[in-house]
């Protein structure tokens, strides 16, 4: 058991809270205290956007009404989740201090605007934060309100000034040594891009260099390496101050401009913001994928609870479509965070403002000022629930399963000339392997190529176009040691510059393991179709004689494995479709093509009674759901919840308790977006 923050002994129920933009309102600030202690709110996070307000002017910093905010909330039973304002710079500082201001990819820097648009590398804009958080943690670090440091606010994006150009050439000498050694990591004898001298290169910019694919991997990892570095900084005055007090800072899910599993040994506390567009479609679909966000925030740390720290009680300002949540969804999305990892619930924001570009995203609070909206009540009955959860606090999601989901991989493959331009296909294959598992209330571990292996008892590697140094090392002993490997066409095809395996495919030896030699991968129109027959056996029981595929078919031959499916049509007719090799103590399922969805519920439905990853027997009724908690007793609390819009009952395998109430029940009936906990 770990907990996060060890003054708080339930769930963190709390949000965004911005009173720099109420100093005038003295009234309404009052008011939010009460409010707040009505919703069953514990834990505020402030001050995320307040840098004008707390350093008015050069050096002339203005904490009282900080103090008076933090010291009232407490009073009121409510803790402080305490940002450093580096999100958000002041006007006084870009006009004094142009450096700071990013430059965009089309070279030209920026005005002073929005947010998240300072340069990682400016020497002035990292002093002026370290003053700032120095001045913080100094006054604010042992203060018994303050549980925990929320460092900036969603970092991303890169600048191309000429101080992070150099920074990069740094980053490559570093890497790569010689130019000579980058020339051939980066095959920069294409078209003649062979760099004779290091000022010769820079990022890939709007009106430069945008072929050397290798290049283009190189800076998003010197982005992501620059963020870290810039973090770590931030965060030094923050320990140095009080090296015992958590440091956070909110991610995005599946973010693609930054490599999030480089933040773990930054962060003591993973955290991310969630905000999904409920009601668009298919909201079962939709909580599958979602889910799988949480999974892969939490595996980033996965020894310990993670933290849900944005969300949205209704409606979100910025999507296409400002759709509010129908009746019960809040509660309902909320407590699956809870259910894959989380022990937070905290929504962006508390209260409305009155101007700017999000006074119309859904808050706690709204213009009216109102405890009797819907918003207000819906949080106040979930922060009423929340109490009767505290046995969760700290207890850990314990996976055997595992789906690779490596965002290096992921910009290989958006990168790359071929298979279907627009979208690969990266996220629809990841999610055919993960949603099966989800589906049978199997608890998944989403982690990238760099994770530990050895926990697990299956790995799904779908699509995993770009093998990284070491990866086929891990994978080959992980089924040699007795796991079982789900991994399908498009895998091993590059090395970690992008550059082509030769000898064949999968790479790196994977080929020996996998026991299949792929010749080459045909990219399907649309309208072109495609099925393969499944040969039965004991590995294929229960599946159906045929399935559909879409997208891709390999041409792959029989090295070693057994052919399990073959195909039906067009000249690959006959040639295998799916295979399975045992190698050493374990096994490895090759997966050639596309297929449709069935074919993977079926497959892993097989995989999952072969290796017993069940907790719980059940049968699980369409859009019901099932996570696991490991309590501080060992046992399993089971959390059932039901994403239809109509009641659903479960037949449970035993007599099992309410973790609410302590009601003994042998069958579960759940209400329409209703969630249950039960061990």
């Amino acid at each position: 058991m770990k907990k996060m923050v060890t003054k708080v002994a339930d769930l963190i129920h709390g949000g965004d809270y911005n009173p720099d933009q109420w100093l005038l309102y003295p009234e309404i600030l009052e008011r939010d205290a009460e409010l707040m202690r009505e919703a069953g709110c514990n834990a505020m996070s402030i001050g995320i956007f307040a840098w004008a307000t707390l350093e008015p002017e050069e050096g002339k910093y203005n904490f009282e009404w900080l103090d008076q905010v933090i010291d009232r909330l407490y009073a009121h039973g409510v803790y402080t989740i305490l940002a450093t304002p580096s999100a958000a710079r002041p006007a006084w500082m870009a006009e004094k201090y142009p450096e700071v201001l990013r430059v965009n990819s089309d070279n030209r820097r920026i005005l002073f605007s929005a947010r998240h648009n300072h340069c990682y590398s400016s020497p002035i804009y990292r002093e002026k934060v370290r003053q700032m958080n120095t001045a913080l943690a100094t006054r604010y670090s042992h203060h018994p309100a303050v549980i925990l440091w929320h460092v900036s606010n969603e970092y991303g994006g890169a600048c191309y000034c000429d101080l992070c150009k150099e920074n990069f050439r740094n980053w490559l000498k570093k890497k790569y040594g010689t130019l000579e050694n980058l020339n051939h990591a980066w095959w920069s004898y294409f078209w003649s891009k062979n760099f004779t001298s290091w000022d010769q290169i820079n990022p890939p910019m709007d009106n430069g260099e945008h072929s050397l694919h290798g290049m283009n991997l190189d800076w998003k990892r010197f982005t992501t390496d620059m963020t870290v570095d810039f973090m770590e900084a931030e965060i030094k005055p923050l320990k140095e101050a009080n090296p015992s007090l958590p440091v956070t800072a909110n991610l995005m899910g599946f973010y693609p401009g930054l490599n999030y599993f480089k933040f773990k040994n930054v962060c003591d506390v993973i955290s991310w913001d969630n905000y999904p567009a409920w009601h668009e479609g298919d909201d079962q679909e939709l909580a599958c994928s979602i889910a799988m966000a949480h999974d892969l925030m939490r595996s980033i740390k996965p020894s310990q609870p993670f933290m849900l720290m944005e969300s949205v009680t209704t409606a979100v300002n910025w999507k296409e479509y400002a759709k509010m949540k129908r009746p019960g969804m809040h509660e309902l999305s909320s407590l699956q965070a809870v259910a894959r990892g989380s022990d937070s619930i905290q929504y962006f924001q508390w209260r409305k403002g009155r101007g700017g570009s999000e006074k119309f995203h859904g808050a706690v609070v709204g213009h009216l000022g109102s405890n009797q909206t819907r918003e207000f009540r819906d949080v106040a009955a979930l922060g009423k629930r929340m109490k009767g959860l505290s046995r969760l606090v700290g207890s850990p999601f314990e996976a055997k399963a595992a789906v690779i989901w490596d965002t290096e991989n992921r910009w290989a493959l958006d990168d790359l000339q071929g298979l279907i331009q627009k979208d690969k296909g990266y996220m629809k294959e990841a999610l055919h392997h993960y949603g099966p598992l989800f589906r049978e209330g199997v608890n998944v571990d989403v982690i990238d190529e760099e994770s530990d292996f050895t926990p697990y008892q299956l790995i799904a590697a779908p699509m995993l176009y770009m093998y990284r140094a070491g990866v086929a090392e891990k994978l080959r002993a992980f089924v040699e040691n007795g796991g079982t490997l789900v991994t399908t066409y498009w895998s091993g095809v590059v090395n970690d510059t992008d550059l082509c395996f030769l000898g064949g495919f999968p790479g790196d030896g994977m080929n020996q393991v996998m026991g299949v030699d792929v010749e080459e991968i045909d990219t399907l129109y649309p309208q072109d179709a495609n099925s393969a027959t499944i040969l039965p056996c004991e590995t294929t029981r229960g599946m159906k004689a045929s399935y559909a595929i879409e997208d891709y078919t390999e041409v792959a031959h029989l090295n070693g494995a057994t052919a399990l499916a073959t195909y039906d049509d067009d000249f690959i007719a006959g040639l295998p479709a799916f295979t399975v090799q045992s190698f050493g103590k374990g096994k490895v399922y090759y997966i050639a093509a596309c297929f449709e969805q069935s074919f993977y519920d079926d497959l892993y439905r097989n995989i999952i009674e072969d290796l017993s990853l069940k907790t719980l027997d059940v049968t699980l009724p369409k859009g019901v759901f099932l996570s696991n908690r490991t309590l501080e007793d060992g046992s399993l609390c089971h959390i059932f919840q039901n994403f239809n819009t109509n009641e659903v009952s479960v037949s449970l395998p035993r007599e099992m308790e309410c973790l609410e109430c302590g009601e003994k029940i042998t069958s579960l009936t759940i209400p329409a977006y209703g969630t249950a906990f039960l061990i």
